[in-house]
């Protein structure tokens, strides 16, 4: 598993951490029951605090994406990959609309938006 912590961006360590796992999960790279590293390894292989490891995890378990089993450890979830593709359709979905809201704020039509898109996903 690799996760790569920034201290330039505007983001808690935490959610870095949690954002990095889902998606290693959500791309295939975390296979479904694969065991992750203990809170108490990921932080010492970070240089972080045992407890923002644990926040990520915590956050991970809520959103369904892994499974902590005392005394066992954390696993990746058995995923549905129906509501797989639905989460990744709504990463992306929310990622559009922060970029039309963007553009509606810099006065861009929607033809400019979509040559700007068209350009970008043809690169």
């Amino acid at each position: 598993m690799n996760i790569i912590i920034s201290n330039t961006v505007d983001q808690p360590i935490y959610m870095q951490i949690k954002n990095q796992i889902k998606e290693q999960i959500l791309l295939g790279e975390l296979k479904e029951k694969e065991a992750l590293p203990s809170i108490r390894k990921l932080a010492k292989e970070l240089q972080i605090s045992v407890i923002t490891t644990k926040k990520a995890y915590e956050e991970l378990e809520k959103e369904g994406f892994i499974e902590t089993f005392p005394s066992k450890g954390s696993f990746v979830s058995a995923q549905n990959q129906e509501l797989l593709k639905e989460k990744q359709l709504k990463a992306i979905e929310d990622q559009m609309v922060k970029m039309i809201e963007d553009s509606k704020a810099f006065n861009m039509s929607l033809d400019e938006l979509i040559h700007m898109l068209t350009l970008l996903y043809e690169e």
